[in-house]
């Protein structure tokens, strides 16, 4: 079949893999270069670095609502338009150009968790299972007709990034499924249930920001969420410090102290007192334009027993 692909992060690199191993890709859409890190040059994504790393057809337009992109498009004359967290509006105009439309790969089994940032809402709401959907996209948020979902649990030690990948790699061989499936006529899309509708906003860096206030469970979810980024942070007398991995403690590590107070250091974890009773244990960390280090290192010579985080 031929498909155009429309992705930007690594996140898309999976999908784009699979679909050139297994279609022809006539050409590939990725956002604009941007500027990045601290000398703001810019840069290009990785889906336009495997793009040109295999000398695919590349478009970067700025917005697809420009007659110019959708003619560019057209001009490729794609069977099937595959979106893979992509980050443009796609208008009536392109979601209607090609024969079996657009297919959406969203990292969540939907209706739970349209929007944004479906894996790191997941991780922070505590679910025990998330998944990737296959979708026929319309001009609704992530609101198009099911062509196939797969489900996959969420592991304990799981963070935004570990399970991003797995997510990224399941919904690879699903997309393949969908063409498949939509090209031999033996695949229908269903709408999607009305309830269990939940939104997953984007990620503000804001709130990487840890309130010792809450619980030691909300909070482990919070700085496995949050990694590789934002990275979950607070702060030691005044200097940010960002904490890269963390594990709630048994209660009987809990002392009456404030929250956000330091009750020990041992066996390389720094036991943090939070609301309820709770503790959470923190194990690595990092201080700024330093590198990440065990609690042992950080600890070193410190005396943190007694000092308050936040």
């Amino acid at each position: 079949m031929r498909v155009a692909f429309a992705g930007t992060p690594e996140f898309a690199l999976p999908a784009l893999e699979a679909l050139l191993d297994s279609h022809d890709v006539v050409g590939v859409l990725t956002q604009p270069d941007r500027p990045s890190g601290r000398g703001r040059r810019l840069s290009a994504s990785p889906v336009k670095a495997l793009a040109e790393a295999r000398h695919l057809p590349l478009l970067q337009p700025a917005s697809l609502r420009d007659e110019g992109a959708q003619s560019a498009l057209a001009a490729l004359k794609p069977e099937a338009l595959v979106v893979v967290a992509y980050g443009l509006i796609l208008p009536p105009a392109v979601l209607g150009l090609p024969r079996f439309g657009c297919l959406n790969l969203h990292a969540s089994l939907l209706p739970r968790w349209r929007g944004a940032a479906p894996v790191q809402r997941a991780i922070l709401a505590g679910d025990e299972t998330t998944g990737v959907t296959v979708m026929q996209m319309d001009a609704g948020l992530d609101t198009g007709e099911i062509l196939l979902a797969r489900e996959i649990a969420i592991g304990q030690e799981d963070t935004g990034g570990s399970l991003a990948a797995a997510l990224a790699r399941l919904g690879a061989g699903l997309l393949l499924e969908a063409l498949e499936g939509i090209g031999e006529g033996t695949l229908a899309a269903k709408p999607q249930p009305r309830e269990g509708v939940t939104y997953a906003a984007k990620i503000d860096k804001s709130e990487a920001r840890i309130d010792w206030g809450h619980d030691a469970a909300s909070i482990e979810r919070q700085v496995r969420a949050f990694d590789p980024w934002p990275i979950a942070e607070t702060t030691l007398e005044r200097e940010r410090l960002r904490i890269h991995s963390a594990v709630k403690m048994p209660v009987k590590d809990s002392k009456q102290a404030r929250s956000g107070s330091i009750l020990s250091v041992r066996d390389g974890i720094m036991l943090v007192q939070c609301s309820q009773g709770s503790v959470l244990g923190v194990r690595r960390v990092q201080k700024p334009g330093g590198r990440v280090l065990e609690m042992s290192e950080f600890a070193h010579n410190l005396e943190l027993v007694g000092r308050r985080l936040g």
